[in-house]
């Protein structure tokens, strides 16, 4: 979001390269979401600041094991997902409360507003939830996402992604991303991933495979490092 332009979550005042524009007409829903007139900065409040703040006793043990949260597991590929945060310096970003959400393996998303024909997995709500340790770091298991289609054009499909939310230490200090994976034959044609323009800031919202953490006859791996500014700054959504 915005605001984050002025604080990361390190405290570390910097830019944000890459980041798609508000308008990227191929991508059909910003020519109605996109502001028109300039954007005007509202000055931050006590509220803004103070809370609310996600300390460790909010998010529960399982929060990040999204094969972990109901009765059974679900059905799908697991996968670990990890990866570091740091800012544009290359120093960890601690105690970040991360958010991810995705849709289930058959692509469709656990809301009332998925009219997709895909099943619904009683086991897997899509969402999951943790706090960056003193290096940065974070991990969560969960399984791979399928593809789904959208009204955007003709014959759309997205390319299976999983939805990131960075938060500070503040409310409005909060960042929005998605995560690829590699070699999606579907890239060519989505208009969110295109809408970054530099095509070295595309690759970075692609994971790569991680053998090393992959762990045998169990789960693959892949590894998603987030960079909060500076020339290798992860792009992220700017509305």
């Amino acid at each position: 979001m915005k605001e984050m332009r002025e604080q990361s979550p390190g405290g570390v005042v910097g830019s944000r390269r890459g980041d798609p524009p508000y308008l990227a007409p191929d991508y059909v829903a910003t020519r109605l979401r996109a502001p028109k007139e300039p954007l005007i900065i509202l000055p931050s409040t006590l509220s803004d600041t103070t809370g609310p703040a996600y300390g460790r006793a909010p998010v529960g043990e399982l929060d990040n094991d999204l094969t972990r949260q109901h009765e059974g597991e679900p059905l799908g590929e697991r996968i670990i997902v990890h990866g570091r945060v740091t800012d544009g310096d290359g120093r960890p970003v601690r105690g970040s409360l991360i958010e991810v959400w995705q849709a289930n393996a058959a692509g469709r998303y656990t809301h009332h507003l998925d009219r997709h024909p895909a099943p619904l997995d009683s086991n897997f709500s899509g969402a999951g939830r943790c706090l960056t340790d003193d290096e940065g770091r974070y991990r969560f298991v969960t399984v791979k996402p399928g593809a789904y289609p959208w009204k955007n054009h003709h014959n759309a499909w997205r390319p299976a992604h999983i939805h990131f939310s960075l938060f500070g230490e503040a409310f409005r200090s909060r960042l929005i991303t998605q995560m690829y994976f590699p070699g999606d034959p579907l890239f060519w044609q989505d208009p969110i991933f295109n809408s970054v323009r530099d095509e070295k800031a595309r690759q970075r919202l692609i994971s790569s495979f991680d053998l090393e953490t992959t762990v045998p006859e169990w789960a693959l791996a892949y590894r998603f490092d987030i960079v909060l500014e500076g020339r290798r700054a992860t792009p992220m959504e700017d509305h």
